[in-house]
């Protein structure tokens, strides 16, 4: 969707609903907890497959980026199945510190870290902790899921400690028309084929292709960073990778 169709005054969730998948607001929440909690199973694999194996180095790297030392206290916010959390928790020395929240339950059931770590059922909206919890907070890959920037952005001020840094990972649609052709096709056509074949359920492709039209649909990263701003963050940054992966950095 062209970035003119959609501004920071205008838009609430990070994109509107797509076609094929749901057609309100109100189906959007049930929607993606239902297709992650069908396809848990298959999403490391999968995501292995998507990043050819270099997703935890970056992953660590990127947190590194933001700021995320040893000891720090951290919340994971849609941790899925624990592929950030991971990375955290060898940067900050224990998984005491670290505290996993996603709404679907099938994910955190198929985490490696399921039973390790604290894992809490819960959204971004509505984030079960105290004020000035943390001492920093991540989100990877599950941004375009919210159903409201602005509020998911308060409530992660608000349980961030003062100083406390935060680090969201995304991936942006390319700048350029060719390149943002060549990775429609290799995620819209290439990953849910592979998909289909290797996974254990016929809904991870599907997943797969809503992965891309969530991107492609997403509003542009300056309105990502307006409305970081616009609920009090400071030091509010975008670091990107390959001109694809987008770090949004901020501090309380």
């Amino acid at each position: 969707m062209p970035d003119s169709e959609q501004s920071s005054s205008s838009v609430k969730a990070p994109h509107k609903p797509i076609a094929g998948y749901y057609s309100t607001e109100t189906e959007r929440t049930s929607f993606v907890r239902d297709m992650f909690d069908a396809t848990g199973v298959d999403y490391d694999r999968i995501e292995n497959l998507l990043a050819f194996g270099t997703g935890q180095w970056y992953r660590g790297q990127a947190l590194k980026r933001a700021g995320l030392q040893s000891g720090m206290q951290v919340l994971d916010v849609g941790c899925g199945t624990g592929l950030v959390a991971t990375q955290a928790i060898e940067i900050i020395g224990s998984s005491t510190l670290l505290t996993g929240l996603d709404p679907s339950l099938g994910m955190l059931q198929a985490s490696v870290l399921f039973k390790q770590i604290a894992l809490i059922g819960g959204k971004a909206e509505h984030i079960p902790f105290p004020d000035n919890s943390f001492d920093f907070l991540s989100m990877g890959y599950a941004l375009r899921h919210v159903t409201d920037l602005e509020k998911v952005f308060r409530e992660f001020h608000r349980v961030l400690k003062p100083e406390g840094r935060l680090c969201i990972l995304e991936i942006t649609r390319p700048e350029t028309r060719l390149g943002s052709s060549l990775l429609k096709t290799y995620m819209r056509t290439i990953v849910p084929l592979l998909a289909k074949a290797i996974s254990t359920t016929g809904q991870t492709s599907r997943l797969w292709k809503y992965y891309w039209d969530s991107i492609e649909a997403c509003v542009p990263p300056q309105t990502i960073i307006q409305a970081l701003e616009s609920v009090g963050f400071s030091c509010v940054r975008r670091h990107r990778e390959l001109k694809i992966f987008s770090e949004y950095q901020a501090a309380k």
